[in-house]
């Protein structure tokens, strides 16, 4: 657990709504990795990948692929991957400590470098991304499926890379689209190489991350399963199925990142406890003290993208983004 702010009770005790689904048929009906299942059309289209657990305790996103996959959702063109990544936390998941399962050795959502990759160090996470590696260096778009601890609104986030705001745009759902350049403590699998333009395969490969909404909840379930209907449908690859939710129309809002805070100090203390997707309207609001730093919003309309209230040092304690006007997106790509 990360070090607690002054000012604060410790971490609150969350409820856990939902179960963690069985995932032992999927395991043992995978080919080559295990909890990696993926259905091939034997027509032409992309390569879609749909990942859960790459944090084990984040349970609704393998709750919502289990309920595809038994719902029998294939796809009519391409190919359709499902991936629940982080199986040895998630087989440590406890309702009673739900917060314990993270990671065993290290997050590894924080490993997508390749001189981490190839480089010496060794660790559970590190072993279960090597082995996961040469299928995702085959996936033209991911959807990786996350949730939240702290109170926030949906989001998708993607990085820099236009084809992962593309297609972050074109889900439908969530309806807020944040461009994050990610960690300082590490690159996320949607900021590995191969979904910036930098791999060995295909530079138009996209990638973005889900945060459904928090940890535990039934909602955040369905909003896991309207962003995967979002993804299927634009991608053609599962243009319907009596499974996918109904399609959401709402305009997407996209905002940028235009500063990541990361806590320097033991005692980080926000001044009030900020839910995610918070805007504050002033330029130099005081909303964080980082020991003797101040953390002000630097411009008007400040959107406040995932705070942290309990962030250890080294770590991201929140994002700050503008919202960005339409003649500043860009033009949207197609599968």
């Amino acid at each position: 657990m990360s070090s607690l702010s002054p000012g604060f009770s410790p971490v609150p005790q969350f409820s856990v709504e939902i179960s963690a689904p069985d995932l032992s048929r999927w395991i043992d009906a995978a080919r080559d990795i295990p909890g990696f299942i993926t259905f091939d059309s034997a027509i032409p289209g992309p390569h879609v990948a749909l990942t859960a657990l790459v944090h084990g305790n984040e349970i609704a996103g393998a709750i919502a692929l289990d309920r595809l996959l038994r719902a029998g959702v294939r796809p009519r063109r391409g190919r359709l991957t499902f991936g629940f990544v982080n199986l040895a936390a998630f087989a440590r998941f406890d309702p009673r400590q739900p917060t314990a399962s993270r990671f065993v050795d290290e997050d590894m959502n924080r490993l997508w470098d390749r001189a981490v990759l190839d480089g010496p160090r060794r660790s559970c996470e590190l072993a279960r991304a090597r082995a996961i590696r040469p299928l995702i260096e085959t996936v033209d778009v991911l959807l990786d499926l996350h949730s939240m601890l702290w109170l926030s609104g949906p989001l998708i986030l993607c990085g820099k890379a236009p084809a992962g705001r593309d297609l972050a745009l074109a889900l439908g759902a969530p309806d807020l689209v944040v461009i994050d350049p990610g960690h300082a403590d590490g690159r996320r699998l949607i900021d590995y190489d191969h979904f910036e333009g930098g791999g060995p395969r295909d530079a138009q490969a996209a990638a973005c991350l889900v945060e459904a909404g928090q940890h535990w909840r039934a909602a955040t379930v369905e909003m896991m399963l309207a962003a995967i209907a979002g993804c299927l449908r634009h991608t053609g690859v599962v243009p319907d199925h009596p499974a996918l939710p109904a399609e959401r129309r709402a305009p997407p809002r996209l905002a940028a990142v235009s500063a990541t805070v990361t806590a320097e100090a033991p005692g980080f203390t926000f001044v009030e406890p900020f839910a995610g997707n918070t805007i504050l309207a002033r330029k130099g609001t005081l909303i964080a003290q980082d020991g003797a730093r101040e953390i002000r919003t630097p411009h008007d309309d400040c959107l406040l993208v995932m705070p942290n209230l309990r962030p250890a040092p080294g770590h991201t304690a929140i994002r700050l983004a503008r919202f960005l006007s339409a003649g500043e997106r860009g033009g949207r790509g197609a599968w």
